[in-house]
Formats: structure tokens, C-alpha cells, sequence
């Protein structure tokens, strides 16, 4: 399999998904005996369902993902067992705090109407190209540097500065797409080295390490100061007093928190930015869907400017719903999982799996099996997720696990479908995007799906459209 991978490293998504449609649904890639690189390769939904579900407790992410993840410490999306429970336990205390989704929300319309609105017109005005997925990526660094640490370095702004640490998540993502399929002693002999990929992942985390050190002390000494009864919500201050909560951790408060805050953002980041990339992508090719949200917007939301529209109306558009969803299937942010078996096992496939096998969920894949999807998988059809009545259709997350499954369901879920629906309509009400001609549109080759070359558009005015 080895020269396979080599020469088709650059679609390595679409790549696997074609072994996996000739092999209905299941495929053992052969890697390299000497590093024990095999890996079992599923689509199947109950084979999900058991894995996520069913049979979780013996799933982990285990010891050769937390390596090839080393750069998220022992963060929620790198830890099992104790340090996963008690991280599991504060994260989802601080997100169902009264204040946080009110924050939250003021927070992305803040930045909409100040920051993203603003640079979107004057693009608009001048008639130039512009890299959508470059303009998202900006407006979640902010919001979520605004929400974790109430500092918004305004890397969405006319002048597009370049914040060194900004890339950081974005280079680690190719890099450790890349330690799936290459040996532990080669890839870490390059760290050693300081060459590649590797070494470029190395240089823009020190620029992180650097954000970081400015903003996390001086959190801790306020909340060290603060009269605990009167402050307002604070994300990290919140964060800290559910963790002192935990009476039954040793962990170390300075460590959590620093992994904990870059899980956060490197779940909240680049996910959100890569899911409405591809979703306008969608959007600029079918036109008729555009057409009916800009309707279903004129519906439900009227054409009041001065008004936010809050999640609850936006939980009423049932086609863009329907849309998102379809794009997610799609294109899911994160294009696979990852989990190490604790015992020998049978999937309910009727694959055996032992302790040594390294084994990949493909999301990817599973949005274009026609046994899951129907034969019409490849098709943008948000009908899949309108039911009969005309209400939204939900589907097992173990069929469209996205969100992941089971006790690791993302606990972000609703939080980042509302950042998409309020940032999405927006857009769409003021504004018809147009695909660059020529410019080619392909998955990256990266744990998180964005899109290679980024995403080249034209802007148009609605009030000039009508």
C-alpha cells in the first residue's frame, strides 16, 4: 500500500474513499510491518455505533494518537479515561451556564456587524476576488480569542495583518494528517532535525506558546483577586472554578487550563471556518438552494437590519438547516476518527480487531457510500433533511456522525450550528457570492477539511441583484 498512498498523498480523502467503495464499506490498508501501521478503515454505521456507543469503554484514543497529537496535551480531545472525565465535566459545566450562550451570541454578531459585514462591502465595492475561507478563518480567530480570553486581535480588518500564531493550528493539521502514514521514527526524526513540515509546525506554535503566555497568567492572577460573588461570566475565569470544584483531581490548574484552551480553540477555530467554506461553495453552485433560503430568510426573519436575529428564530428555517447539514455530510470539518481497541474485539461486520490495530471512523467516506446515502449521495440535496410534514428530519449521529457519537458527542454541537446559521443568513441576506472561474476547489490534505487554495469569489450586492 505504501507507493499507493506515496503518489496519491495530495487526495488522500478521496483516495481512501475509493478503496472503501470498492470494498463496501470496510478496508485494511498495509502499512509498514516494522512501525505496526496497519489500519482498519470503516464506514459502516454499526460498526460506529458499537465503537462510539455500544462498546465505548473499549475505544480509546490510545498512546499512538496521543503522539501523533502531542501538540493538544492532555485537552479533551486528546485524553482518556480520569483526565477525559474531569475535562468532559468542566467544559460542559461553562457551556450550560446561564450567561455563556447570551455571551456567545453578542459576541459573533459584534464581530459580524464591526469586522465581517464592513470588510465584505468594501471587497464588494472595490470588485475584487477574495479568499472566503482566508475572511472566515480571520473572523473565528477573533471571536473565539474574544470568548476565551476577552482580547480580540482584530485579524479581520482591512489591512489582513498577519499574526504568526494564527497558522499554527492550520500547520499542525497537515502534519499530523501526515504522522498517520509515515513512520513514528521518521517523522520525529524531522523534529529532531528541524526539517519539513514538521519543523514549520514546531515554528508556529512558539508564536502561540506566545499569545499564550501574555494572555493566561494574567487570567489567573485576576481570578487569584476577584471577588467570586460579583464578577461578571468570564469563559477562563469559569473554566478555573469548575476545575478547583473537582475534588477528585490532582491535575495541575496552569496545565489543564493551557490544554484545555487550545482544544477549545483548536475545536472551535477552524472547524467553523472550514464547514461555511465548503457550505458557500455548495451554495455558489446551486443556486436554486440559495434562492430559497434568501426566501425562507425574508420569511422568518423579515428585512429588519437593526434587529439579531436570535438562535430561536434561526431554529425556524428548516432549508437552511436542511442545507448545513447536507454540506456537513458532505464535507465534515473533521474528515475522520481515530480509536485503538483496549481488548481483542468483533465489529458487528464481523471484522476481528486486536489491540494493535489502528483503527479510522471515515466520515469522509461515509457521506459518498451509496449504501448509507442512497446512490444519490454525491448530489447537494437538503431535501434528505426536510421530513414529510415540512419539519427538519434528524438522522442517528452514528449515520451522520459529524458531531461524533456516544459519550464524545462534540458538546459544541449547538453552539457551532448557531455560529453558522447567524454568519451563513447574514451573508446570504446581503450579499450573492460567485465562484472565481478557473480556480480549482479541493479538500486539503489536513485533519481538518479545508479547502486547498482556499476559496476565490466575487461579491454582488442583493440591492443590486433585485
Amino acid at each position: 500500500m505504501i507507493p499507493g498512498i506515496l503518489v496519491n498523498v495530495h487526495r488522500i480523502h478521496d483516495y481512501t474513499t475509493e478503496f472503501l467503495i470498492q470494498s463496501r464499506g470496510t478496508f485494511m490498508l498495509k502499512g509498514s510491518w516494522l512501525a505496526n501501521m496497519d489500519m482498519l478503515l470503516i464506514t459502516d454505521p454499526l460498526d460506529i455505533h458499537y465503537i462510539l456507543s455500544k462498546n465505548f469503554s473499549n475505544y480509546k484514543k490510545g498512546e499512538k494518537f496521543k503522539q501523533i497529537f502531542d501538540v493538544l496535551g492532555d485537552g479533551i480531545l486528546n485524553s482518556d479515561g480520569k483526565v477525559w472525565e474531569i475535562s468532559h465535566k468542566v467544559i460542559f459545566s461553562v457551556l450550560k451556564h446561564a450567561e455563556f450562550q447570551s455571551m456567545l451570541e453578542t459576541i459573533i454578531w459584534n464581530k459580524e456587524e464591526n469586522g465581517l459585514l464592513p470588510i465584505l462591502e468594501s471587497i464588494c465595492e472595490r470588485g475584487t476576488e477574495m479568499d472566503l475561507q482566508d475572511i472566515f478563518q480571520r473572523f473565528f480567530l477573533d471571536t473565539v480569542c474574544k470568548l476565551l480570553f476577552d482580547k480580540d486581535p482584530e485579524s479581520l480588518s482591512l489591512d489582513f495583518p498577519h499574526f504568526p500564531y494564527s497558522k499554527a493550528f492550520i500547520y499542525s493539521e497537515e502534519t499530523m494528517l501526515l504522522r498517520h502514514i509515515t513512520p513514528p521514527f521518521l517523522w520525529k526524526l524531522q523534529q529532531i532535525l528541524r526539517v519539513g513540515k514538521e519543523n514549520k509546525m514546531s515554528e508556529a506554535w512558539k508564536h502561540l506558546d506566545q499569545f499564550l503566555d501574555k494572555c493566561l497568567p494574567q487570567k489567573q492572577t485576576d481570578y487569584n483577586n476577584m471577588n467570586h460573588n460579583a464578577e461578571k461570566f468570564s469563559f477562563i475565569t469559569a473554566i478555573m472554578r469548575e476545575f478547583t470544584n473537582q475534588s477528585d483531581t490532582s491535575l495541575d490548574l496552569t496545565k489543564f487550563l493551557r490544554d484545555t484552551i487550545i482544544n477549545l480553540m483548536a475545536a472551535g477555530k477552524d472547524t467553523l471556518s472550514s464547514a461555511l467554506s465548503w457550505f458557500f461553495y455548495l451554495l455558489a453552485r446551486n443556486p436554486a438552494v440559495e434562492d430559497k433560503i434568501l426566501e425562507e430568510i425574508h420569511t422568518h426573519l423579515g428585512v429588519n437590519l437593526r434587529k439579531r436575529w436570535n438562535t430561536a428564530e434561526l431554529d425556524k428555517m428548516v432549508y437552511l438547516h436542511g442545507a448545513l447539514c447536507e454540506s456537513l455530510r458532505l464535507y465534515p470539518p473533521v474528515p475522520f476518527n481515530y480509536k485503538s481497541p483496549l481488548q481483542p474485539d468483533v465489529l458487528p461486520s464481523g471484522h476481528q480487531v486486536d489491540q494493535n490495530i489502528n483503527i479510522i471512523l471515515s466520515f469522509y467516506s461515509m457521506g459518498r457510500m451509496g449504501s448509507i446515502w442512497g446512490n444519490d449521495c454525491m448530489e447537494f440535496k437538503r431535501e434528505r433533511w426536510i421530513s414529510n410534514a415540512g419539519g427538519i428530519k434528524h438522522e442517528p449521529s452514528y449515520k451522520f456522525p459529524v458531531f461524533n457519537a456516544g459519550p464524545r458527542t462534540c458538546l459544541g454541537k449547538n453552539m457551532a450550528l448557531s455560529q453558522l446559521k447567524i454568519v451563513s443568513t447574514a451573508i446570504i441576506y446581503h450579499y450573492h457570492i460567485q465562484l472565481v472561474e478557473g480556480h480549482p476547489v479541493l479538500p486539503a490534505d489536513s485533519m481538518i477539511l479545508h479547502i486547498k487554495h482556499g476559496l476565490k469569489v466575487r461579491l454582488s450586492r442583493r440591492s443590486e441583484l433585485n
